[in-house]
């Protein structure tokens, strides 16, 4: 490793841990005033949610929301082409994860939940925002730069270039100073933090004593990585996942399919065994149960037993959410009329803000 790399890392190690410490204290601040907290999430329509969205971020937004955060959640049209040629099914999939969402436990009555195209305030911030922001800070995003290696040559577009000031838009029109992020997007809550305050310093305030956007804090997921059935990232297009909206018995058979090794003795070893180790974790977060103990009580029964084992775990565990999905797509209609509302509530914060940011600028005639 070279000098100038390792400074980087060592940079990057202490800026983390920075951010463990202060998620840590947003935790404890949560269980102490949860009203002080409005956060934004959301994800983007490009498929059907699968097992790992549900245990990795879907469940803690619950439970977030259930704390009493005010909790808005964004279904990110617009952003299914920063990386794509077409949007392909977008409202069977925005239908599909409107009713993923209520199945899982996101009440409408306490969460807003919106979609990118029907905000029209939110998006015309993108314009200020991007006069705050350098075209060398944008190619220095990790998103950016991970999307542009994997371009294989093709040039990029400018929608995916300007990517991260597109998600600052999203977390400041609604003022939300709290977001749930893995350690790679720490740069997006940067970027969105510094946005905030060179507004702030560029443009001033209406109010004198309080800035326009508050500089929002991230709160890092705590979640395990749930790996697909081949062992590698959980992925609708590599057929690796289970999906919420699969049967039970569609379940068992993607799970007959799942790969484990050759020894007979079931123990938990994620660093040496990844494969049946994720197999255990699976059930643990279906049953509650640690997966050293299920582990052992599968003992040298091996990987079919493990599998029926994580079978019936999981599908009992998502027998009620499918119920309920069920329910909801036989509805259509009250899940339109749910994404009205949020889409109305939505509207009327993203004007109020935009109301402020024009006053700021002067530009109120």
């Amino acid at each position: 490793m070279t000098e100038a790399k390792k400074q980087e890392t060592d940079i990057e190690d202490a800026t983390f841990a920075r951010s463990l410490a202060r998620s840590a204290q947003v935790e404890q601040s949560i269980d102490d005033n949860p009203g002080r907290f409005r956060m934004l999430t959301g994800d983007r329509p490009t498929g059907n949610l699968h097992i790992g969205h549900y245990f990795g971020t879907v469940q803690n937004r619950v439970n977030v929301q259930n704390r009493g955060v005010e909790t808005w959640i964004l279904i990110a049209d617009y952003q299914v082409i920063t990386d794509r040629d077409s949007v392909g099914k977008i409202r069977e999939r925005v239908r599909s994860l409107l009713a993923d969402y209520l199945a899982c436990g996101i009440d409408p009555r306490r969460t807003t939940i919106f979609t990118h195209s029907q905000v029209p305030a939110l998006n015309q911030l993108m314009l200020p925002f991007l006069s705050l922001v350098t075209e060398a800070e944008l190619h220095r995003n990790p998103t950016v730069k991970a999307e542009l290696a994997a371009t294989g040559g093709r040039a990029m577009s400018g929608l995916m270039l300007t990517y991260p000031v597109h998600q600052a838009a999203d977390i400041l029109f609604c003022k939300a100073n709290l977001v749930p992020v893995g350690k790679d997007q720490l740069p997006h809550i940067e970027q969105t933090r510094q946005i905030a305050t060179r507004f702030d310093k560029r443009y001033g305030r209406v109010d004198p004593d309080n800035p326009i956007f508050p500089r929002p804090d991230a709160l890092l997921s705590k979640a395990t990585n749930v790996l697909g059935l081949d062992g590698g990232k959980m992925s609708k297009s590599r057929g690796n996942s289970i999906e919420l909206g699969m049967s039970a018995d569609e379940t068992a058979k993607r799970l007959k399919k799942a790969k484990t090794d050759a020894d007979r003795n079931i123990t938990y070893d994620p660093e040496n065994r990844p494969e049946v180790s994720n197999l255990l974790l699976l059930a643990s977060m279906s049953t509650g149960e640690r997966p050293e103990d299920i582990a052992a009580r599968i003992g040298d029964g091996g990987g079919g037993k493990l599998k029926a084992e994580v079978t019936t775990a999981l599908n009992d565990h998502l027998a009620p959410i499918r119920a309920r999905r069920a329910e909801l797509l036989a509805n259509e209609d009250y899940l339109w009329q749910v994404l009205a509302a949020g889409n109305q509530h939505a509207n009327e914060v993203a004007e109020q803000t935009l109301s402020q940011v024009k006053a700021a600028m002067q530009m109120v005639y």
